[in-house]
């Protein structure tokens, strides 16, 4: 260096001037003979190493980074290439040791020189403690993040089939793994009362000495900013009070100890309904999107379990209420009896059921037309009521209905009773006789059971379906009628028409609305009703004061699958109403020969299994499954019993059977 100071004519010290560049220079540089001694080291090497005031000149390199020496690349340097110059970084990880003692990590790059048959090396050394921290940092909020991603997914898992008895403290449970997963100091879900703005704390969790309030809050006046927010689908999120744009909102924040908070609200059936209100009261922090997504997923979790709960209150409430009505309606059927009367009149159908229900909407769909109308149901269902019915929501209730019972008349008597007759039409016709069809005459005509009408009965009645005339026995001429028909029958007509025992296009002409009156059996719950207003007849025929019905009789009754419908209940009734004294409840007993009606006539085990599993779904009006099904009474499987019902040929009947 000193000659080539010398040639450029300057007196220059070189050295130094190295040793001043090398200090300027950002890293920090040390270099190392072939024997791994230090012949020099800049001032950033030196701070590195903890030598500000000392030399670092003659020391081992080892002293400073001990694992220099066994690394590839070091020995590499000092291989013998007189012509190459050798350079390259040490696979790490290494770390350096401080004069004190301390170690820290870093990184080297070598690059090795020939000096005078020599080989130095210049070591570039850099400090990797904050580029450690900086990663170290950035890992513990990849972890953080993660551990809170799984929390959040905890937590839904948790609200799956929760009980709602466990909902209350999964939510405070749930409160405090957000609490310290997020490290906050609080948080609280308030719910908004049904009416108004006020908001109160339902749920809380906060650390020890951390206060939470227990007031009621009105969100609209105390906190208006986070109230607009809310109100706006958005989040309230401030990491400090000077982030709260509010001076009235950012008032009440600091009177309940927040530093930094977010606020998400919740809505159910389209009301905000509530919201979590997670807060910092020690420090103030920053609040990352994915933080607030996954706290949006949670409120998004509390609101349908909250939500269920209140369905789930608002339904027990309802079924409560229902069992309180149902023993008033048992404890007080005089009250009852007094309404029934007053309300549905002497001849109205009594029940509330659905499937009459469903049957009244169709007689109160066809009544005000004069088509023909078919009812068909078992015997005692009622027919006669609902043809009653049908008239009278007519045009034609002005004029009596007349009643044909197409069974009770002799077949040699039933053509002269419907289309009448003239005097001495046949031996022992002594006078003219006006038929059921000309009686009729722009009114209505009810033929019970007309399943019972014999075949040359039936041609004429076609007739008079077709051409509107009667002709009188023993008479040529023919008289117009304005007749609407209502027919009704027990029997299947569909089979008898199959089998040439009903004429098919009078089939055809009677069934232009069929409606079909449900059994008894399956309406149990218009049992009550219906006896009620028997026990309110025959009190006042027989002259007795029934102070009420026994609880049981009237569940034992309801059970029961009347085979003879509401006729057979009635006997029933009067029956009980005979020997029961004035003055008393009233209890009903089912008679031997009422109970017997509910066993087969065949002792074979296969017909015993037929008839009792008929008589069950009877009672459970066909349905299978479900909660008071068939399958339920019986104790099996729905599968099972489906199946053992096709194997015995078990079906339901179909309208009109």
């Amino acid at each position: 260096m000193k000659d080539l100071a010398e040639t450029s004519g300057q007196s220059v010290d070189l050295d130094a001037l190295l040793g001043v560049a090398a200090d300027a220079a950002p890293t920090a540089m040390v270099v190392i003979d072939d024997k791994g001694t230090v012949l020099f080291a800049n001032h950033q090497a030196k701070r590195h190493f903890g030598f500000e005031e000392q030399r670092l000149a003659g020391l081992p390199v080892e002293s400073l980074v001990p694992a220099i020496t066994t690394r590839a690349a070091y020995q590499e340097a000092f291989l013998d290439r007189p012509h190459n110059r050798s350079s390259g970084s040490l696979d790490g990880p290494l770390w350096g040791r401080r004069r004190d003692g301390s170690e820290f990590p870093l990184e080297v790059a070598l690059t090795a020189v020939r000096v005078d048959w020599h080989t130095l090396i210049l070591a570039s050394i850099v400090d990797l403690t904050e580029r450690h921290a900086v990663e170290t940092a950035a890992r513990h909020r990849r972890d953080e993040r993660a551990a809170f991603q799984t929390m959040v997914g905890d937590i839904i898992a948790a609200f799956v089939n929760l009980p709602q008895e466990a909902l209350d403290e999964a939510i405070t449970e749930s409160l405090r793994k957000i609490v310290e997963a997020l490290a906050l100091d609080r948080a609280v879900v308030w719910l908004r009362d049904d009416e108004g703005d006020d908001f109160h704390p339902a749920q809380r969790w906060a650390r020890p000495s951390v206060a939470v309030t227990s007031e009621r809050l009105s969100v609209r006046a105390d906190f208006p900013w986070h109230w607009e927010k809310l109100m706006n689908g958005e989040i309230a999120s401030y990491s400090r009070l000077s982030d709260i744009p509010d001076e009235v909102t950012r008032g009440t924040v600091s009177r309940l100890g927040a530093t930094s908070g977010a606020t998400i609200g919740f809505s159910i059936e389209g009301r905000l309904a509530g919201c979590i209100a997670v807060a910092s009261v020690a420090e103030e922090r920053a609040w990352s999107e994915a933080e607030l997504s996954r706290l949006q997923l949670v409120a998004g979790v509390f609101a349908s379990a909250i939500a269920r709960q209140r369905a789930d209150n608002a339904l027990t409430a309802a079924l409560a209420e229902v069992r309180r009505l149902t023993e008033r309606l048992k404890a007080e059927n005089t009250y009852l009896r007094s309404e029934v009367r007053q309300v549905l009149g002497p001849s109205a159908i009594i029940g509330q059921s659905p499937p009459l229900l469903e049957a009244l909407d169709l007689v109160a769909q066809v009544a005000p037309t004069d088509s023909s109308v078919l009812l068909l149901g078992e015997t005692g269902t009622g027919k006669e009521l609902f043809a009653s019915q049908l008239h009278e929501g007519s045009a034609r209730h002005e004029r009596l209905m007349v009643r044909v019972n197409c069974a009770a008349i002799p077949d040699t008597l039933l053509e002269s009773e419907l289309f009448g007759r003239e005097k001495g039409a046949y031996t022992g016709a002594l006078t003219r006789q006006t038929g059921r069809f000309e009686l009729a005459d722009k009114s209505t005509i009810f033929l019970d059971e007309i399943g019972d009408l014999p075949m040359e009965v039936q041609v004429k009645l076609l007739r008079v379906l077709e051409d509107k005339r009667v002709e009188r026995l023993g008479s040529s001429r023919s008289v117009r009628v304005d007749v609407r028909i209502i027919a009704a029958t027990h029997r299947n007509l569909e089979e008898m028409v199959a089998a040439g025992r009903f004429r098919e296009d009078l089939y055809y002409r009677l069934n232009v609305f069929p409606i079909r009156v449900p059994p008894l059996r399956e309406r149990p719950g218009d049992i009550p009703l219906l006896i009620l207003r028997f026990v309110d007849e025959f009190a006042m025929r027989f002259g007795k004061v029934i102070t009420g019905i026994d609880s049981a009789s009237l569940d034992e009754l309801q059970r029961h699958p009347w085979p003879g419908n509401v006729r057979e209940l009635r006997n029933v009734v009067e029956r009980a109403m005979i020997v029961a004294k004035s003055g008393t409840r009233l209890v009903i007993p089912l008679t031997p020969a009422v109970l017997s009606t509910q066993m087969p006539k065949s002792a074979k085990l296969v017909d015993v299994e037929v008839a009792h599993m008929r008589q069950v779904l009877e009672a459970c009006g066909w349905r299978i499954r479900g909660a008071g099904g068939a399958s339920e009474r019986l104790g099996l499987k729905p599968s099972t019993l489906e199946t053992r019902m096709a194997k015995l040929g078990i079906r339901r009947p179909r309208r009109g059977e």
